[in-house]
């Protein structure tokens, strides 16, 4: 958009899966797999046939001449991608070029929960691991250079995209060109925690579908981008077009989560590696609860972008905001202060017309909000928004958005302070 913003006066987003001819002067999707429509699938679980599918894309994305390595939050999915490419490297023709020992690639504030799990997984796999370690000021430091990188103002994307930015110049500064990467597994299987509300398998396999269509806004957009802003490429085998079919046939039920049964998200992945015999990670690992990247990086980040917003964003600028933001207009001092950012550097409409809004529970989308009443008044993309799921959830008394009416004093409307935000450890 950068490219675009200064030379011309309209200009939107390519769809993804589109192409574009100037004889009908007009877009025509040529990518039409059966989950697009939305209908319910009712392929049987197989968790053979979901595993080979997975090994096959990740094998598929070890095809380079390039230095590589793997991202490593000690998350599922990383660690998943980490394991297989682990596995599966001697005897390719990258391996022979720049040998057969993995590296992989961790960044989190010091003894943040990503390190220390990335960590165990990295001596498990047995990969030279490079931990990068950063501070809150270093990533406010440069939350205007990813808000100009990665051209959005949505909070939960500028959150997580600002460490990966950081460490994608550390991974090149090192001389590697290529890292494979697990976006894509939370949106496939239902792996965000708010999914734990689903109310029945249609309304989880809808939210699913609704989550793939948007990811060029919101994790595909931070791993390209911030990654593609030191020259780094990033692949990711989560969205292995063959993959994405099988595991979007299988019938949802499958992927409903069942504590009672102690199916928790994302069971029907972490079941299809669950191998007694070649075990793939440690089982602590392959159960490990699902992590947003921009919390596992360290709690305090995001209670530091916060705290850091307040300072720049006073009580009468959030009561004015409808009327200097009229389109999508930010409900929370972080929000706007990234949309400051962000129209500074690109103040056209069409710009802002490219960045998706609506209300967000731990990454849902609006319409998931509705799953559960009590999350309505929580309205945070962190994963601790999800009140009674996340085992480090943010207080349910203390809100994280200011939504209390403003008293009137000597006539003069003023804002409620938001009290500071309990966390539970």
């Amino acid at each position: 958009m950068k490219g675009l913003s200064d030379d011309c006066e309209h200009f939107e987003s390519f769809p993804p899966g589109h192409l574009y001819t100037s004889k009908s002067r007009g877009f025509r999707r040529w990518y039409n797999p059966p989950w697009f429509s939305e209908s319910i699938p009712s392929v049987p679980y197989d968790p053979l046939v979901l595993r080979h599918a997975f090994e096959n894309a990740v094998i598929k994305r070890l095809m380079t001449d390039v230095p590589f390595g793997v991202l490593l939050s000690g998350g599922l999915d990383s660690s998943l991608v980490a394991s297989i490419t682990a596995r599966y490297l001697a005897g390719t023709k990258a391996a022979k070029q720049w040998g057969s020992q993995l590296h992989s690639f961790c960044v989190g504030l010091e003894g943040s929960p990503d390190l220390k799990a990335a960590k165990e997984v990295a001596d498990y796999l047995g990969t030279v691991h490079h931990e990068f370690h950063f501070t809150v000021q270093d990533g406010i430091d440069a939350i205007e250079d990813v808000i100009y990188h990665i051209e959005t103002h949505d909070v939960t994307t500028i959150r997580a995209s600002t460490p990966m930015f950081l460490m994608s110049r550390k991974i090149k500064s090192l001389g590697v060109k290529m890292v494979i990467s697990g976006e894509g597994s939370d949106e496939i299987f239902g792996g965000y925690l708010y999914f734990h509300k689903a109310p029945n398998k249609e309304e989880l396999h809808r939210e699913t579908c609704h989550k793939i269509k948007a990811l060029h806004q919101y994790d595909c957009l931070r791993a390209n981008k911030a990654t593609s802003a030191w020259g780094l490429e990033a692949r990711v085998p989560f969205l292995d077009k063959e993959f994405i079919k099988v595991a979007m046939s299988i019938d949802p039920e499958s992927k409903m989560i069942k504590k009672d049964q102690g199916r928790i998200e994302k069971w029907i992945l972490r079941k299809a590696f669950d191998d007694e015999e070649r075990p793939y990670l440690p089982k602590h690992i392959l159960y490990r609860q699902k992590e947003q990247f921009s919390d596992g990086v360290g709690y305090s980040w995001i209670d530091g972008l916060k705290a850091h917003a307040a300072k720049h964003v006073t009580d009468k600028m959030i009561l004015n905001a409808s009327y200097i933001f009229p389109h999508n207009t930010p409900t929370t001092k972080e929000a706007y202060y990234y949309r400051m950012i962000f129209e500074r550097f690109f103040p056209q409409n069409s710009a802002r017309l490219t960045v998706p809004g609506g209300a967000s529970v731990a990454c849902s989308t609006a319409k998931a909000v509705e799953w559960d009443v009590a999350w309505k008044n929580n309205l945070d993309p962190s994963g601790r928004a999800a009140l009674g799921v996340h085992l480090s959830a943010y207080d349910a008394e203390a809100p994280l958005i200011s939504n209390v009416p403003s008293k009137v004093i000597d006539s003069i409307p003023r804002m409620v302070e938001v009290p500071g935000v309990a966390i539970h450890t």
